[in-house]
């Protein structure tokens, strides 16, 4: 089966996105009801929908989701890693919430590798596969290493390195993309998360998560 980003990289409004989400993002101010505990900025409904058309990766979580949370992150990144377990906490609590991975690699070569690495792996239909099992292990300085991680979670590395040579350009747009928008919400780093309109610097508890999402749907409403 097709991986889904290979859409996006055909569809001809892509090379625009990042220019739309430039002219279309607004700092309005804290959300007043969670603003004590994280500073929270507010994105425009076209700078949102911007982002989310066809993001370039598969989505996890809700197919018809009531709120999408978006993940600019890098492997290498441990605030990233911590965030992972309680994403898929508030997943498997919250049936209606889905989730988007943006690679955003900042953290120097070995995050760029790992990041091609496993957006190649989406030709195997594997992407996520390789995102979970390079964020759950230690911190990346070595291509082998990250290839061994990627083999040992069975994905084919042969394979792999032929998709990242036979689809480099590919892989570069998206990437390319990723870090247009992310400057374009003005993150100082990963990761950078936004839940419906709502833009917070770093990471958060559960707790906090399920409040936000509360939030976002009264604010629909």
């Amino acid at each position: 089966m097709p991986v889904l980003w290979l859409a996006a990289m055909r569809h001809a409004s892509w090379a625009r996105t990042p220019q739309l989400i430039l002219s279309a993002l607004v700092a309005i101010g804290p959300l007043a009801t969670m603003a004590r505990s994280q500073e929270l900025q507010e994105v425009t409904p076209a700078g949102v929908k911007a982002i989310l058309t066809e993001p370039g990766l598969e989505i996890t979580g809700a197919h018809h989701p009531d709120v999408t949370i978006v993940e600019y992150f890098d492997y290498n990144c441990p605030y990233c890693k911590r965030v992972v377990p309680t994403f898929r906490e508030l997943i498997a609590g919250d049936k209606k919430i889905a989730l988007v991975y943006k690679d955003w690699p900042v953290l120097g070569q070995s995050s760029l590798y790992a990041a091609r690495c496993a957006l190649a792996a989406g030709w195997q239909g594997k992407y996520l596969v390789a995102h979970d099992a390079l964020l759950a292990g230690p911190r990346l300085s070595q291509n082998l290493q990250i290839e061994s991680i990627l083999g040992g979670a069975g994905i084919d590395v042969e394979k792999l390195k032929k998709d990242l040579a036979s689809h480099s350009g590919e892989i570069t747009a998206l990437l390319a993309r990723n870090d247009a928008e992310a400057h374009a919400l003005e993150l100082d780093g990963t990761p950078g998360i936004l839940v419906g309109r709502h833009l917070m610097p770093g990471g958060a508890d559960l707790s906090f998560f399920e409040k936000l999402v509360a939030a976002v749907r009264s604010e629909s409403k």
